[in-house]
């Protein structure tokens, strides 16, 4: 039987995205195999001076050539104001519908959970600005550098995991209608997002309580969460490789399941599917686009010294932030009820406007075409 165009690109990207999750799970095995003395962001060399009896820390000249480029102090810096311009408003307004406007079902308290974070990450990024452009000078402080590099980093994994809990969400609610009104309420959905905010803050422990920032005596600047001392090297691994598999390798295959599942359903009910359709591939997008590259490169970081792959790591990382700008489109296609109120602001926006100018263009014909002010009364 011969698929419409829709559902055959569906199920091309879902195939798609099956396999990147496959390789992806290849690339974790080969890394097990390597020697995990291997690991990641650019190392600090460390030269000690006899004669001062003082240590210095340096890098090698591949690592300043990055770190000096246009790539990291006005490309990267740029994609964030940019992210910043768009998600900012954009969350702020869907949290605020969604708080305010909405009807409080479980599936809104996860999407006002997942803009919450977002909105996190946002407010977080002009000082990550301000540190790109600044040459990667880091001038907030240890304490800030903790705080703001693990909010960043956390984004990736708020990201996947309130997104996985919302595919599961919509898995329930469509194909165990029945089922879905047992476990689906407040409580259930309240639980879920407590333990998805442990698990991120459980996540980014060895963030908090270890040193992110670090003085270069050679460039004369303060690295934040860009660099590791050699002792810090080892203790990397195993937490990479823990945060790629459990927070990111099992959430897709969980996403890329439901997604499937619900498809599936509603081509056999044949119902209308086409704001499911294009809320899937908004999620499928942001996991393709935005969260496979960054776990891939730290994939590869694992079992490769190279210092470019770190660089490569950086850049996905800056993308995944984008993330932030698609989650609303994502609310709006996921929740009829959102959809509805956001059109009826922008038609009451619209027709305000319009009134508005219609009443001024005809106070000015009115003004001009009785020359006596005192006969309008």
């Amino acid at each position: 039987m011969k698929l419409p165009p829709l559902q055959a690109l569906v199920w091309f990207t879902l195939i798609s995205f099956a396999t990147n999750c496959c390789a992806a799970g290849k690339i974790e095995a080969e890394c097990r195999k390597r020697t995990a003395s291997k690991s990641r962001k650019f190392h600090i060399i460390q030269v000690h001076d006899p004669v001062t009896n003082r240590t210095s820390n340096t890098f090698n000249v591949s690592t300043m050539v990055h770190l000096r480029s246009k790539v990291t102090t006005v490309l990267i810096p740029s994609f964030f104001i940019v992210v910043f311009s768009i998600g900012l408003p954009a969350n702020g307004l869907a949290l605020w519908i969604l708080a305010t406007k909405v009807k409080r079902l479980p599936s809104t308290f996860l999407l006002m959970n997942l803009a919450v974070a977002d909105l996190l990450v946002l407010l977080g990024l002009p000082w990550r600005i301000a540190y790109r452009l600044l040459g990667n000078n880091w001038p907030f402080g240890e304490v800030f550098c903790r705080f703001s590099s693990a909010i960043l980093y956390g984004n990736v994994y708020s990201s996947i995991l309130f997104l996985t809990c919302i595919s599961v969400d919509r898995y329930v609610a469509i194909v165990h209608p029945f089922f879905s009104k047992e476990v689906r309420n407040k409580k259930n959905a309240c639980c879920l997002c407590g333990a998805v905010w442990l698990l991120l803050v459980l996540g980014m422990v060895p963030l908090y309580i270890s040193q992110q920032s670090h003085w270069i005596d050679t460039l004369n600047i303060t690295i934040c969460y860009d660099s590791l001392l050699p002792d810090q090297v080892q203790v990397y691994y195993p937490y990479l490789i823990g945060t790629v598999v459990l927070g990111f390798m099992v959430p897709c295959l969980i996403v890329v399941f439901c997604y499937v599942s619900i498809i599936a359903t509603l081509l056999m009910n044949e119902k209308k599917y086409g704001h499911a359709v294009v809320a899937t591939l908004l999620v499928l997008l942001v996991f393709l686009v935005c969260l496979v590259p960054f776990n891939v490169t730290l994939l590869v970081q694992s079992y490769n010294k190279s210092i470019d792959v770190y660089y490569y790591a950086m850049i996905c990382l800056v993308v995944s932030t984008f993330s932030n700008c698609i989650d609303p489109f994502i609310y709006y296609y996921i929740s009829e009820e959102f959809r509805n109120k956001l059109k009826s602001m922008i038609y009451a926006y619209k027709s305000e406007t319009g009134t508005g100018k219609s009443d001024q263009s005809m106070v000015r014909s009115s003004t001009h075409s009785q020359p006596n002010p005192p006969l309008l009364a």
